[in-house]
């Protein structure tokens, strides 16, 4: 599939949907205290970079995956919010979001990008390890949630 990947702005219909199906499918997995979505509003935030993977490869196709990158004090980033519609999973978007937003990130001088995820999905724990994250122990807001794994790779 080709897939193009921008930033663009998160509070547009096809992005909100997308946002709510995130929702869905993470409350189908953990309970609701486990469940660190941001919203839309902390998505437009400044230092917040909202990648969107749109299929076809024009940006007037359907948006099929997202992944947010919050940019915090300490050239430290936080991966937050990725998400593939069902309809285009295992066909590479989620690698196409993640290089993407590698290569932003060290255009931003970030040294060091963490992620949270759960244990309830390998696939994307696979992903982050493809890419060269590793477990590490859970961080702030995670730290004493069995539902949480965290990780993270320190980028050149």
């Amino acid at each position: 599939m080709p897939v193009t990947v921008a930033v663009e702005p998160a509070r547009t219909p096809e992005l909100l949907e997308l946002l709510r199906l995130s929702d869905e499918y993470a409350f189908s997995l953990y309970p609701p205290e486990s469940c660190y979505l941001l919203d839309v509003s902390e998505l437009e935030a400044d230092g917040v970079r909202v990648f969107v993977a749109r299929d076809g490869g024009r940006d007037t196709n359907p948006a099929v995956g997202l992944v947010a990158l919050v940019l915090q004090p300490g050239s430290v980033a936080e991966i937050k919010r990725m998400f593939v519609a069902e309809s285009a999973r295992g066909l590479g978007v989620a690698s196409a979001l993640m290089r993407e937003l590698e290569l932003s990130a060290h255009a931003e001088r970030v040294s060091t990008v963490r992620l949270e995820t759960g244990p309830a999905q390998p696939e994307a724990i696979a992903l982050y390890k493809k890419f060269g994250y590793r477990v590490i122990p859970n961080f702030g807001p995670y730290v004493g949630d069995e539902f949480s794994v965290c990780m993270e790779k320190s980028l050149p």
